[in-house]
């Protein structure tokens, strides 16, 4: 595998995927459609529909005959980027302006919104063919992640600039921002593809794992790649005095005099640069950004153990955690 980047499925899984992304959003259809697929294409990592397609897989289904469902993972999640980034203020997203930089904020959250409801639409279209249990099962998981998301975005801003909240806060607030959607995804993908319960739950047990893991590394980006290579501001978390996942692990590593420094960065009294430049130099001090890329490590290799029973099925599920590890966007 090549490190620092998500290792892909195959070459016609992708293509199935953006061709469903394409067609729900076509050019020319007129300002709304227009928005939404400047949202999702050029698409990202895909990271949460390949999820529910590889996980078709362990369970023994055909990934891709649950394609038009899988993109209404990335719809859900890009709709959540659209409106994270109007409440951060951040211009930049995959390296481009973001949505409301570019069509304002009043007409972005519109976008958001229409995703939202897209979501959903592309799972009562694209799973017409399955047993209506396991529809009306895929769509309760996936709208109670989607309330949790929310959740755990309410929860990190109330974390702002608390030093003490601890790791175990944090985790809580990760599995909820970012795991949620991971386990809804291979939730959904165990279920349509006619997973057993036990299949299931190994499945959501890993998707847990690697939504922390994945969660704890996008929290150290910021000090391991500049702007171009990470897609977005190096100085969002900084600037919005979010106690991130290497913050949280200085904190614990600090002595007195590191802690004060600690909290002047996250006072708001410094420019987010100032301030950044100067995490930078706690981390050296305190050794953090090695300690929490090694937990990071753990997360992962939690996620691969919830795979053994799973067989060779698995493996494409254990390269996406081993990936985490390294990634660097």
């Amino acid at each position: 595998m090549t490190s620092g980047q998500i290792t892909p499925p195959a070459v016609d899984t992708v293509a199935t995927l953006l061709r469903e992304l394409v067609a729900a959003w076509p050019a020319g259809r007129g300002r709304l459609s227009d928005m939404a697929r400047y949202a999702v294409l050029p698409a990202g990592k895909l990271l949460r529909p390949i999820l529910v397609l590889e996980s078709a897989r362990a369970v023994g289904a055909d990934p891709v005959a649950l394609a038009p469902v899988a993109v209404a993972l990335e719809f859900l999640h890009v709709a959540t980027l659209v409106h994270d980034d109007i409440i951060d203020g951040d211009q930049l997203r995959r390296g481009r302006p973001t949505v409301h930089a570019r069509y304002g904020k009043g007409e972005a959250i519109v976008a958001g919104d229409a995703l939202l409801l897209g979501t959903f639409l592309a799972i009562a279209e694209g799973a017409e063919s399955f047993p209506p249990a396991a529809v009306l099962k895929a769509v309760r998981i996936v709208a109670a992640a989607g309330l949790r998301l929310c959740d755990g975005q309410v929860t990190e801003a109330e974390l702002t600039g608390d030093l003490d909240c601890g790791i175990t806060r944090y985790r809580a607030m990760a599995a909820a921002k970012t795991g949620a959607l991971f386990e809804a995804a291979c939730g959904a993908g165990a279920i349509l593809g006619g997973g057993s319960e036990a299949q299931q739950a190994a499945l959501r047990a890993y998707a847990a794992h690697l939504g922390c893991a994945f969660q704890m590394r996008d929290d150290l980006l910021p000090y391991l790649a500049d702007d171009a290579r990470v897609g977005k501001s190096r100085m969002s978390d900084i600037a919005n005095r979010r106690p991130t996942f290497p913050v949280l692990v200085a904190v614990e590593l600090a002595d007195t005099e590191q802690r004060a420094r600690l909290e002047l960065i996250l006072s708001g009294r410094l420019s987010p640069d100032i301030a950044h430049m100067l995490l930078g130099e706690v981390f050296t001090e305190t050794g953090a950004l090695t300690v929490a890329a090694e937990r990071v490590a753990a997360e992962a290799a939690a996620a691969r153990d919830c795979l053994h029973g799973f067989g060779a099925r698995g493996d494409r599920l254990a390269a996406l955690a081993d990936d985490t590890i390294e990634r660097t966007w």
